[in-house]
């Protein structure tokens, strides 16, 4: 297990050099190829496109159970030179161990053991490994909403939450919004009482945007870039502000939402131009996620595993795939550092957590939204 997830990460893949993939996706193509399974990649436009695999000797009759990870990462080629993959004191360093090609190992050894000791799957094992998940799956959201659609349920191998490796059962959506303001723009010395500045306006939306955030309930609305003017002496006619918003419910990202479109200038002169919306839902805590999380716990127990459960602030493709089917999210590597220099994954973790999946992958299931 070491030796693959050092041989995988050491084929840097940041999100932005879509031919940077090729070293990877072609060892994960060897090794699902292996397993006997049918390796389609579907190109990308700005991407290095993705790959779906599909076992050879399927039974179509049989439910669909889906595996979803991401071969890129947020770290840029060259690296490694300074952050070189190592494995000391028992712990494995590198760009892209933790997040997230540990947990695409642990799970190809998962397949590997369930198929040598010869059990039989209550559902279909399918790949979807995306190429583009770090900077918000643009290309791929699309293919994973389809696939999603026909599962009974989903593992996303992102990381464990926190070095105790809790399993992420909820996920806050994410909301992306550009609030454009629109003045008249007027000489500030010569012309003081005409014109309409709308950076005057830009702080009245600021704090307005900011008194949406809602600590308990989990909302937090952040204006984290903005822009406006052209000189010190000129009242500006235009600026804008860029805006993240998080929300823990669905019912939530719409009401905050509303409350954006909502909003109307203050200042004489000038207009708000509101653009964006809620861009990945919550994954929230349904009945049927929480019938798989005490599958979860009861696979966990067997195996000696007090098993934790944990909220990430942070969206995944597991968002995306909550809303269609039975969905359990940080399912890979024990570890810590994503998107850190001191990433990294505890080694004799690897193979408990494997089996923590092949356990979950051979749990019963029912149909439909019963599961």
């Amino acid at each position: 297990m070491i030796e693959m997830l050092m041989d995988l990460a050491s084929h840097e893949s940041p999100s932005d050099v879509p031919e940077s993939q090729v070293g990877v996706q072609g060892q994960l193509t060897k090794f699902l190829q292996e397993m006997d399974f049918r390796i389609r990649h579907v190109p990308g436009r700005k991407t290095g496109g993705h790959l779906f695999a599909v076992p050879i000797n399927r039974d179509r009759d049989m439910p669909v159970q889906l595996l979803v990870g991401h071969t890129d990462t947020v770290w840029p080629l060259g690296t490694t030179d300074s952050m070189p993959v190592v494995i000391e004191n028992g712990i494995v360093r590198g760009p892209g161990t933790f997040d997230m090609k540990g947990g695409i190992v642990q799970a190809i050894f998962a397949l590997r053991a369930i198929r040598s000791l010869g059990f039989e799957f209550p559902a279909t094992p399918i790949w979807f490994i995306n190429s583009d998940e770090e900077i918000g799956s643009p290309e791929s959201q699309r293919y994973v909403r389809m696939i999603s659609q026909a599962a009974i349920r989903a593992f996303i191998l992102e990381p464990g939450l926190g070095t105790e490796g809790k399993l992420k059962t909820a996920r806050k959506g994410v909301g992306r919004f550009r609030i454009l303001i629109h003045g008249e723009a007027a000489h500030s010395g010569l012309d003081p009482t005409n014109g309409a500045s709308a950076i005057q306006e830009l702080a009245n939306v600021v704090h307005q945007l900011h008194g949406l955030t809602d600590l308990e309930r989990g909302i937090t609305v952040n204006v984290g870039v903005v822009q406006g003017g052209t000189r010190v002496n000129v009242k500006a006619a235009e600026a804008e502000a860029e805006v993240d918003v998080r929300v823990a419910s669905m019912d939530d990202g719409e009401a905050v939402t509303r409350a954006i479109r909502g909003l109307t200038a203050r200042t004489p002169g000038t207009s708000l131009e509101v653009l964006g919306g809620i861009q990945a839902p919550p994954l929230e805590r349904t009945p049927r996620n929480r019938r798989l999380w005490e599958a979860a716990r009861a696979a966990g127990h067997r195996l000696g595993i007090e098993l934790e459960e944990g909220t990430s602030g942070g969206a995944s493709d597991g968002n995306t795939t909550s809303q269609y089917a039975a969905t359990l999210d940080g399912l890979g590597s024990l570890g810590d550092g994503a998107h850190a220099l001191h990433e990294h994954v505890v080694a004799k973790a690897l193979p408990s957590r494997a089996a923590l999946l092949a356990e979950l992958l051979l749990s019963p299931v029912s149909s439909g939204d019963e599961w």
